[in-house]
């Protein structure tokens, strides 16, 4: 077992399985991009065990309060790890999260961007610490994000080698 399966086991995490998106829609990308030392990561959003995108879903601001757009960027961190896991075969491969980039499904007027993408800065910090976790990251407002989910987080980390 590795030393990141263990965090996340004594943090009580589990990483979900694939995007299960809605019945007819095709998703022709990679998750998980890899070039030379770097994993692009595609625009994750929160999902349930299952699979299937996490509710509740709509805007922060207008269905959803701070609170619970924190708890879908956590979400949507596991979200990432999960992708990550199948792409690497060990998370313990990622040398650095470089940086990430926050997008929140915002009402007008709602401009707490920054707390809720926090759910996801929280959390991987928890699960790499300060060193390996740390990031740049942008987080920004949008009038729609696919799907209605309330948030969708893409990132960029830099590998170790394959032994990590």
């Amino acid at each position: 077992m590795s030393r990141i399966d263990d965090r996340l086991r004594s943090l009580g995490l589990a990483l979900p399985p694939p995007t299960q998106p809605p019945a007819g829609v095709v998703l022709p990308f990679q998750f998980v991009h890899i070039v030379g030392s770097r994993a692009l990561i595609s625009g994750h959003g929160p999902q349930n065990p299952d699979g299937s995108f996490a509710a509740p879903l709509g805007k922060l601001g207008r269905e959803l309060d701070v609170e619970q757009g924190y708890t879908a960027a956590r979400l949507t961190a596991l979200s990432i790890l999960g992708s990550l896991q199948r792409a690497l075969g060990n998370l313990d491969r990622i040398a650095a999260w470089s940086r990430v980039f926050g997008m929140v499904n915002s009402a007008p007027g709602f401009n707490r961007q920054p707390s809720v993408i926090n759910g996801f800065s929280d959390l991987i910090l928890d699960v790499f610490g300060p060193q390996v976790g740390a990031h740049s990251r942008s987080a920004v407002g949008m009038a729609e994000l696919p799907f209605d989910i309330p948030v969708e987080i893409e990132a960029e980390v830099e590998l170790a080698g394959r032994n990590g």
